[in-house]
């Protein structure tokens, strides 16, 4: 069964179980909006090395990795690249700026291995939001966690050593 929704065709049975998992640790959903939630997903199948989403342009999702490794970097002038963020499996990756405002993103996000995705994007999220209230909080939620991990992240970006980052990131992401 597919349904059109937003910009995409949507499989709602397709891949969702650490998706559910991460949502049911949060908030408490019945059986019929799991239904209801599956639908607002678009799953995705990206290979190793390929791009998610390229700077310069507008970040059209929020993604969930259900299964792979994605990392979000920027490039400066010099072609030095400088990594933001890793998302692991049952982790969330975007750029949130330019996903809220539209305007064009600063980072790359690229597929270290091959990898199964979920995508939101922004109407399809809305629409959740608004026929399935629980889920507010659960972004909210998660807002919350990335923005404890984003203040540590620059804290150690700050003040630890290369090899010391290297470490930290093996000790969180073993």
């Amino acid at each position: 069964m597919c349904i059109e929704r937003g910009s995409g065709i949507l499989n709602p049975f397709g891949m969702v179980d650490k998706l559910m998992t991460s949502i049911k640790e949060k908030i408490l959903l019945g059986e019929e909006d799991i239904d209801l939630l599956k639908t607002f997903f678009i799953s995705k199948e990206v290979r190793k090395r390929q791009y998610v989403l390229n700077a310069g342009d507008v970040c059209q999702y929020i993604t969930f990795v259900e299964k792979g490794l994605l990392r979000s970097f920027t490039v400066d002038n010099d072609g030095n690249e400088y990594v933001v963020q890793f998302a692991t499996e049952g982790g969330w990756i975007s750029d949130v700026g330019s996903f809220v405002s539209g305007n064009d993103s600063m980072y790359n996000i690229e597929a270290l291995e091959d990898s199964e995705l979920l995508h939101l994007t922004k109407q399809s999220m809305e629409e959740l939001l608004t026929r399935l209230p629980a889920m507010e909080r659960f972004f909210r939620l998660l807002m919350q966690n990335n923005i404890v991990a984003l203040q540590r992240r620059v804290i150690a970006y700050m003040s630890l050593s290369a090899e010391e980052k290297y470490l930290k990131l093996m000790e969180v992401v073993p």
